[in-house]
């Protein structure tokens, strides 16, 4: 059993624990109980309460005394006795189910959603009847005056199947493209359903109307939130008479009264993550929704939480055990989980040991955190000679290390270290002095690489202090203090080149504070090498004349632009006659072409010719084309000009056309040749042996 405590309410987890696998035989399964502690502790409520791979639905039926759990894989249902707290039967299916729901007071009467469009019907002795439905199906809702199963899916009609008379009757249309959940309210039978555009259409079973319509992506917007779609509808639950829980795939859920179409409340998950399930728990005014990774228990007046459940697997479904603190989840696990929530009342009939077992963990807590021991690894018991106690009592193993009682600690290192007064003594002593020292005036130690820009950094985290001290605001963290910039400042690779264009342009006024932090530089390599402490104005000049230099730099910022462009201009002036130069010595080799095959060679000099004619004007190139007959010009009536091209026909195109030609005929003789052979008579051409 596992206990935690979210919000001062405790909540026990009763399927915590090693789970036995089921090919395991009783008298293996009875040794592990004696040899493992952990199996012999366990706690299980409900024997085998488990699947092979995934649990996706659970319902109780309304005596209480079954519990129908579905999962994969093989597609599965499962049915637990409550009170014989074991399993009473299991049944396998064809394909997995959506949705399941129990039509009478035991397991006598079931209907199963599957994923291929079936319906099931199934009694005591298995299945029943089996019909399918035009669309996939998603959910389907129960309507007892009138016999009606209503299915959605994905698809604009509701399908209605009425179980009196054995047929399908004429299905309701839908506004929406798809539908996602419905559910009908048990006082006074309205059906609604939830569409994917974001919205619950209500509908009269009586008239089979449409009475109301609420916009839910609307309401579901909250203020500094971001949307990344069109949230839609998928979780759909009703509250008494005029009471009505919805849930978003964005991770809200709405609660409405059905006499208004704004929400009295919006409860966002945080998550992101569509709604799963939505119960009402009474007595205590609660609403306890769950997506796949949280399950969230809260006031429905005020929106406040009351605890949370974040389980190791993602959750599937959520069912509240009526009149009782008890919850069963579906998860993505072999294992549903059940926990116990004494807050939220008692426990069933069925187990009503769990009361009297969690009172007497509350009078007799046990302490979880090992205050009384300490944590050693295996070279501090190296160090302490206490190798040889492995294995025994006086050692805990605990992950990579072991725990040992704290009394025999010290003892050990008092034997072991009879000096470590004088040691705690001396390094006090250190600590006592380095604080004296933290009070005067220190030598900045530079780093090896980027001295310049550790300096200037040195000199910005010193203004910033400054400026943070008269705002009384908190220092921000520096680069030089963080690791992930540590190999800039060790790393030769990462120097700054001052030589490049790109810095030049970049920094115009780079020279002469370079000088100013070059100087700097040698005075603190300087009182480094001799200890002596940094003077508050190294350089010996006052502060007036820094501002001067400084305004005198601000006033010949553009000369100095002005500078590092000419000088840029000049050195690429420099690399172009050294370029010239090494071209001039340089000695072009004859270079050879070859013609590939099927090709004829032409002279250099029509390449030539056609440069000469793109340069020419229009209307030259139109001279020259009449020229070779190209080219013929012709007045319209209109009065402007047509021109018709003809192009010279090469000798490859002459073959291609000669071989089109050839071939056709072929073709040809072929045709005829199998006319001729049709209009024979037919005769026998395979015998029988």
């Amino acid at each position: 059993m596992q206990i935690s405590n979210v919000n001062d309410v405790k909540i026990y987890n009763l399927s915590c624990g090693k789970s036995l696998p089921e090919w395991l035989s009783d008298r293996k399964k009875r040794a592990l109980q004696k040899q493992d502690v952990d199996v012999r502790r366990r706690i299980e409520l409900i024997q085998d309460f488990d699947m092979p791979t995934v649990s996706t639905n659970l319902k109780v039926s309304r005596n209480g005394q079954y519990i129908l759990a579905t999962g994969t894989y093989k597609p599965r249902v499962r049915c637990y006795d409550s009170y014989q707290l074991s399993l009473k039967f299991e049944r396998c299916l064809d394909s997995e189910v959506v949705k399941f729901d129990i039509l009478s007071e035991d397991y006598s009467k079931i209907i199963f959603l599957q994923c291929d469009r079936y319906v099931e019907f199934h009694s005591q002795h298995g299945r029943y009847y089996r019909t399918r439905i035009p669309k996939f199906g998603r959910d389907f809702s129960y309507h007892y005056p009138s016999c009606d199963l209503y299915f959605i899916g994905a698809s604009s009609e509701v399908y209605r199947l009425n179980l009196e008379q054995g047929r399908f009757l004429s299905s309701l249309q839908t506004d929406a493209s798809e539908n996602n959940v419905c559910d009908i309210n048990q006082v006074h039978h309205l059906f609604a359903t939830g569409t994917k555009e974001g919205k619950v259409e209500c509908w009269d079973p009586r008239t089979r109307n449409r009475v109301g319509m609420l916009d839910c992506a609307l309401g579901s917007i909250i203020a500094d939130a971001e949307i990344d779609g069109l949230p839609s509808v998928s979780a759909l639950k009703f509250n008494g008479a005029l009471h009505m829980a919805v849930g978003t795939s964005t991770g809200q859920v709405l609660l409405y009264d059905l006499r208004s179409n704004h929400p009295l409340i919006v409860k966002d998950h945080q998550y992101g993550l569509p709604i799963k399930s939505i119960q009402f728990h009474d007595p205590l005014e609660l609403i306890i929704s769950a997506d796949s990774r949280i399950m969230k228990m809260w006031n429905k007046d005020t929106g406040k939480i009351f605890t949370s459940i974040e389980p190791e697997h993602d959750l599937n479904d959520v069912c509240l055990y009526p009149n009782s603190g008890m919850l069963f989840t579906a998860n993505e696990a072999p294992k549903m989980s059940i926990y116990y929530i004494p807050a939220l009342g008692p426990a069933p009939r069925w187990c009503s040991f769990l009361d009297n077992l969690t009172e007497e963990l509350e009078e007799n807590p046990e302490s979880t955190v090992y205050d009384d021991y300490k944590f050693v690894t295996r070279t501090d018991l190296e160090n302490l000679g206490l190798t040889h106690l492995i294995g025994s009592p006086l050692l805990r193993a605990y992950m990579h290390g072991f725990f040992i009682d704290i009394r025999l600690y010290h003892k050990v290192k008092a034997m072991v270290n009879p000096f470590a007064y004088e040691e705690y003594r001396k390094e006090k002593i250190r600590q006592k002095i380095e604080e004296t020292r933290a009070q005067r005036v220190q030598v900045k130690k530079l780093p090896k690489v980027n001295k310049e820009l550790a300096l200037k950094l040195f000199e910005e985290e010193e203004e910033q202090q400054s400026t943070l001290r008269k705002k009384n605001q908190k220092n921000m963290p520096s680069i030089l203090s963080d690791d992930r910039f540590k190999v800039m400042f060790e790393n030769p690779d990462f120097q700054v080149d001052e030589e490049s264009e790109e810095f030049r342009l970049l920094n115009p006024l780079v020279s002469k504070i370079s000088e100013k932090r070059k100087k700097k530089i040698k005075i603190l390599e300087q009182l480094e090498a001799q200890g002596q402490e940094e003077d508050e104005e190294p350089e010996g000049k006052p502060s007036d004349a820094e501002s001067s230099e400084t305004s005198d730099d601000e006033r010949g910022w553009v000369e100095e632009v002005r500078k590092q462009h000419k000088l840029l201009r000049q050195e690429e002036k420099v690399k172009r006659q050294e370029k010239l130069k090494e071209d001039q010595k340089t000695t072009l080799k004859p270079q050879f072409y070859e013609i590939k095959a099927g090709e004829e060679f032409r002279s250099f000099q029509d390449t030539a010719k056609k440069q000469k004619l793109m340069k020419k004007t229009l209307e030259d190139r139109l001279k020259a084309e009449e020229k070779l007959e190209t080219l013929n010009i012709s007045d319209t009536a209109v009065g402007s000009k047509q021109l018709t091209f003809t192009l010279k026909k090469s000798e490859q195109l002459k073959k291609r056309q000669e071989a089109q030609r050839q071939h056709q005929e072929e073709r040809k003789k072929l045709r005829r040749s199998a006319g001729h052979l049709k209009s024979k008579p037919k005769g026998r051409i395979f015998s029988r042996r």
